[in-house]
């Protein structure tokens, strides 16, 4: 066994787009031991630097709001569609299992479709 295979692998840097959702961790907060280190934002500009390196403003989610500034993607990890979908994606269609049991989201989404397939949309008014 190799020396090194029990070492984990750290993602390798991502290059994001303004609007993906990710986490950000700031370093300084995590490794001084502060509270709130690790926060959902939405990616608000792209900054790219003469050297190559691209550094990014983030949209803070949560309540205090504000821009984090100059973030490195190091630090950063996408938050995927998909996993903020799956609940709606993999809610049962069956009547058997009642409308408690999916997820309000998929409820939700399940709801509106059904609207929509069952009249003629509107037309915008003039």
């Amino acid at each position: 066994m190799n020396a090194n295979s029990s070492v984990p692998k750290v993602a390798a840097p991502v290059t994001y787009r303004c609007d993906d959702y990710v986490l950000y961790r700031d370093p300084e907060k995590f490794w001084t031991g502060e509270a709130g280190h690790t926060v959902v934002c939405r990616v608000d500009g792209v900054i790219p630097f003469a050297s190559g390196e691209i550094r990014y403003t983030l949209a803070r989610l949560d309540s205090t709001g504000g821009l984090i500034k100059l973030a490195r993607a190091q630090y950063m990890r996408l938050l995927p569609p998909a996993d903020a979908m799956r609940d709606i994606d993999t809610a049962p269609l069956d009547t058997d299992t009642g409308a408690a049991d999916l997820a309000p989201a998929a409820v939700a989404w399940l709801i509106a479709q059904s609207t929509t397939a069952s009249r003629r949309p509107d037309l915008p008014r003039t």
